[in-house]
């Protein structure tokens, strides 16, 4: 399996200021451990981000990717812009985005080629809100969720892929989903994977995201399926983030 892939999500927080000051504080302590630590900050923090964290093996990557290459599209950004600042990811199918911007699967599986055709690695989002757990169709929904969001991907291009399990009631909830849901759903996913994509689709990384912090983390991660975590609110302050990495050592 993958280097377990630690993915700070700042959503809309940190002015380059501030993220300078934050990626200063981070390198003075941090030590990577048996993680991969990237960080997916907006937009306008990028380029300071690159500059600051160049040979420290942390990694940046886009909130959210246009699906489309270039042209008249005004406030988008496009994976090549994204690319040429220095990010390695792309966040692609939120559950804030899906349900804030309307994002449906198909928009979804358009940026994620986008995000491949520009060399990036779309983290692909999928998951449930709390009326289908409830009904207990959180695995049919996520899994159908899964599908159309990969619709158009190739085999060829799928080693390129990160997929993020997030139930959406866990999200800024302090609720946080056992280690072994979070396993039942990575485990599905991966199963899925395989056969959408055959032997790539059980390498794919797959993460699980939703009011992870240092003091679950390692439980979390340590099931068969998880290679990671899409963490949020943790990742905002950098001690939340060295005790994360710590813990994963």
């Amino acid at each position: 399996m993958p280097q377990t892939l630690l993915a700070l999500n700042w959503k809309m927080n940190k002015t380059p200021s501030e993220a300078t000051a934050w990626a200063n504080d981070l390198k003075a302590s941090l030590q990577l451990g048996e993680a991969e630590v990237a960080i997916m900050a907006p937009a306008i923090d990028l380029q300071a981000l690159s500059w600051f964290l160049k040979d420290t093996g942390v990694q940046i990557g886009g909130q959210d990717v246009s699906q489309h290459e270039s042209g008249a599209y005004t406030g988008e950004i496009s994976a090549g812009m994204l690319k040429d600042v220095g990010a390695k990811y792309a966040v692609v199918g939120h559950s804030e985005r899906r349900e804030y911007h309307a994002e449906s699967s198909q928009i979804v599986a358009a940026k994620a080629r986008a995000a491949l055709n520009a060399g990036l690695i779309p983290i692909i989002c999928v998951g449930e809100g709390l009326e289908v757990r409830e009904r207990g169709e959180h695995v049919s929904y996520t899994l159908d969720q899964l599908r159309d969001s990969l619709a158009g991907i190739t085999i060829a291009s799928a080693e390129q892929l990160v997929i993020a399990y997030e139930p959406v009631w866990a999200i800024g909830t302090g609720k946080t989903a056992t280690a072994a849901d979070a396993e039942e759903l990575a485990a599905a996913i991966r199963s899925a994977l395989s056969g959408l994509l055959g032997e790539v689709g059980a390498g794919v990384q797959v993460l699980y995201g939703g009011s992870v912090k240092g003091g679950n983390i390692r439980e979390i991660c340590g099931q068969p399926n998880v290679n990671g975590a899409l963490v949020g609110g943790a990742s905002l302050e950098v001690q939340g983030v060295l005790d994360m990495v710590n813990a994963l050592k």
